[in-house]
């Protein structure tokens, strides 16, 4: 009885103890109170990656300081500045003026589209006061500055808007590509700043995109746009547009013309018939008729000149893309033949970029001798 009590007794006790939970391999391998050996890399994976450290904050860049009139010019104009700089340069360095150099002078200046009544006047005043002496490169250009101003200068006339008559009508031509149609949005938004009531006609009725494009300077300027459809005749449009504009009382009215090649005599027949059709209702208009000149084309503004001028009675110029040649000294030739006002020069595509003509800065930063 006694084995049996005891039998019973421990194989109770063996039972409980199979029935107790099995410890885990780490804790049967390694007793409490002993410190597991790490774990491998390879058995714990890739360490978790660092968090980035946040982005360094730097101070906002300052504005750019918006250059001015004057820098703007002589920046537009450093293709011809550059040009002329480096051949007076090449041509006087440590030289007398002689009659070798007074060539070589007038060629430069000829080749830079100055024209050759220009360039015999500089390089005559040249010859009176330093023939056979020693002659700087700083003192031509400084003489060549002179003496374009001094060409240029009787010239230098602001457009001026007859308050009187309404509208004051400008018709605005050109060839295709001179920057005519923009020219007339910069000189919108220049009339509305200046609280002039503003009228526009798209007369290039050959071309659909001119006519989207001075439809969007009418809305950039608050301007109203008479247009047609393209192919419609421009004339009419400009009839109807003058009729509009007085019954309006609208201050300036410009009409856009195709950009006609002054060579297609039957393009340029059209444009003198809306001059015609104009007269109809104002005998004095159109009261401007500016022609816009890509200065890139060099001599060949004179030829545009001469027959605009002929067919439509050119009474001013602006001059457009300065900045984009070395041959601005053409305005110079053009002053020369032709003795129109000049109104407006552009060195770039913006609104500022378009300014009134100022005879004396335009002369120093051509020479090169600008501040």
């Amino acid at each position: 009885m006694a084995n049996k009590f005891l039998s019973g007794l421990f194989g109770k006790k063996k039972t409980e103890e199979e029935t107790v939970e099995a410890p885990s391999e780490t804790e049967a391998l390694h007793p409490a109170g002993e410190p597991a050996p790490p774990v491998s890399e390879q058995e714990a994976g890739p360490p978790p990656a660092p968090e980035p450290d946040p982005p360094a904050e730097h101070p906002a860049p300052a504005p750019e300081k918006k250059k001015g009139w004057l820098s703007r010019l002589r920046d537009g104009l450093s293709k011809s500045s550059d040009k002329l700089s480096e051949g007076v340069t090449a041509i006087f360095t440590k030289r007398k003026l002689d009659d070798d150099t007074i060539d070589e002078l007038t060629d430069l200046l000829i080749t830079a589209d100055l024209g050759v009544p220009a360039a015999t006047r500089i390089t005559t005043a040249l010859a009176r006061d330093k023939f056979d002496k020693d002659i700087t490169d700083e003192e031509v250009r400084t003489a060549l500055a002179s003496e374009v101003a001094a060409t240029l200068a009787p010239l230098e006339k602001p457009l001026l808007i007859d308050g009187v008559k309404k509208p004051h009508v400008l018709l605005m031509v050109g060839v295709n590509g001179a920057g005519k149609t923009t020219t007339i949005g910069k000189l919108a938004k220049k009339f509305a700043d200046d609280g002039k009531s503003v009228m526009l006609a798209a007369g290039d009725t050959f071309r659909a995109a001119a006519i989207e494009q001075l439809q969007v300077w009418g809305e950039r300027t608050g301007a109203p746009v008479i247009a047609r459809k393209a192919g419609a005749d421009a004339a009419g449009l400009a009839f109807d547009a003058v009729k509009e504009a007085q019954e309006k009382g609208v201050d300036i009215l410009m009409i856009d013309t195709a950009g006609r090649l002054q060579n297609r005599k039957e393009l340029m027949d059209e444009l003198a018939k809306i001059v015609r059709v104009v007269k109809k209702l104002d005998e004095t208009a159109p009261h401007d008729v500016i022609l816009t000149l890509d200065a890139t084309v060099g001599q060949n503004a004179l030829s545009q000149a001469k027959t605009f001028t002929e067919i439509a009675g050119v009474t001013g110029l602006v001059m457009t893309k300065l900045d984009g040649t070395a041959r601005g000294g053409v305005l110079v030739a053009l002053a020369d033949t032709f003795k129109l006002p000049i109104h407006f020069i552009g060195v770039g595509e913006g609104v500022e970029d378009l300014q009134s003509f100022n005879a004396d800065a335009f002369s120093k930063a051509l020479a090169g001798t600008a501040a």
